[in-house]
């Protein structure tokens, strides 16, 4: 496979899109995918695109989703005051969103794969957004347990529940614009969580044993919540995985781990994500025996990442170990005393080159590489296109 062209963040500031050659497209279904999503991002106005709004689209395309800062798109902003500073959103938006990377998330170019708007978080009061495609209840730092504490995934469910009552209520008084009930039992339901769950048990020194022993909790929460958005009329749900832990410049910087595997990356965090994976796809396929007319895509998003990192250069990044925008130089770049966004943090000159944003999350050029290989389908169960629930 032949690198892709790495583009400057100055370059992509300046258009959504990347050159590649013909001979380069035509070699790689990598890079076609790539192509593709770039594509879709350059319809989009930069107006639209400032604003965190797509161009209208799919009308039939409505997805809810819940997580955690994999997914958010400005929740914490919103729910919490939290700031969110550049140079977090330098690349496309220009602005911070409130999205921890230098441009758009995974779900932002999913959602412009579908030709739609991105999607406005649920606790954005101020967006003007009737969430006529969905809504996002993602907010960094969320995770299954404990319940009841924000935003925790029952809790997102709860935020649901209510948002789905009262759209309902409005359209019933004759409101326009809203998502009816047909439009609710058709959309998508994304979960993508428990990153979290494994990794703030590792950070409070757990032994291995005893993160791998609350794995069956975490599962038995996402179980309850997808049983409840069936019970709520949801027919079709899209899963994601966790990543590669272990491979994360944060847990590098602060663990005492000494269990490294060729790669780099702690062993023991990598393996507690491989079992609560081999647990999430055994629920999956439980669900679809259960719930019959349901369609439940599990998406493995570890081994995504995982060939990401360990076969960077190959995909035109370098340094998958080390973060773009942090503090304290190599191996790492990563100070928890100095987070990105705050005074004092170093911020590489091309997030391109790099896989890792801020220690735990991507940057957009990373996001684009998984994005398009969820896109393709070769990592989902079953091999599902992405687009399948707007077909009706």
């Amino acid at each position: 496979m032949r690198k892709r062209k790495v583009v400057t963040d100055n370059d992509m500031a300046h258009s959504p899109s990347v050159a590649i050659s013909i001979s380069s497209l035509l070699a790689s279904p990598f890079l076609f995918l790539l192509l593709l999503l770039l594509l879709l991002s350059s319809s989009t106005s930069y107006a639209a695109a400032a604003a965190g709004v797509g161009v209208e689209g799919n009308k039939n395309a409505v997805l809810f989703v819940f997580g955690d800062s994999n997914s958010d798109t400005g929740g914490l902003a919103s729910g919490l005051g939290f700031p969110i500073n550049l140079p977090n959103g330098r690349t496309f938006f220009r602005r911070s969103t409130g999205r921890l990377s230098d441009g758009r998330l995974v779900i932002d170019l999913l959602c412009q794969s579908l030709n739609v708007s991105f999607l406005t978080p649920y606790l954005d009061a101020l967006s003007g957004s009737t969430f006529t495609n969905g809504a996002n209840f993602a907010v960094v730092g969320s995770s299954t347990l404990p319940k009841y504490v924000p935003f925790s995934l029952n809790i997102q469910l709860m935020q649901f529940l209510h948002f789905k009552a009262r759209t309902l209520e409005l359209v019933a008084a004759g409101a326009k614009n809203l998502i009816s009930n047909d439009g609710f039992r058709n959309a998508l339901y994304v979960i993508d969580i428990g990153q979290n769950d494994i990794a703030d048990s590792f950070a409070k020194n757990l032994s291995y044993a005893l993160v791998t022993k609350r794995i069956p909790t975490v599962i038995t929460e996402i179980e309850n919540a997808v049983k409840g958005l069936y019970n709520e009329g949801a027919r079709k749900f899209w899963v994601h995985n966790t990543g590669p832990l272990g491979c994360l410049p944060r847990a590098l910087a602060l663990s005492q781990k000494n269990d490294l595997d060729s790669f780099g990356c702690i062993s023991s965090y990598n393996s507690a994500a491989r079992l609560f994976n081999g647990a999430l796809q055994h629920l999956s396929q439980k669900l679809r025996n259960e719930l019959k007319d349901a369609t439940i895509v599990y998406v493995d998003i570890y081994a995504i990442k995982y060939d990401l990192i360990t076969n960077a250069a190959k995909y035109g990044f370098s340094n998958p170990l080390m973060v773009c925008c942090g503090f304290g130089g190599p191996p790492y770049n990563f100070d928890l005393r100095v987070p990105c966004g705050q005074p004092g943090n170093q911020v590489c000159a091309e997030g391109s080159k790099y896989v890792s944003w801020d220690g735990t999350h991507h940057t957009e050029a990373a996001n684009s590489f998984i994005a398009s290989r969820i896109l393709s389908t070769a990592y989902s169960t079953p091999k599902t296109p992405f687009d399948f629930f707007t077909r009706h």
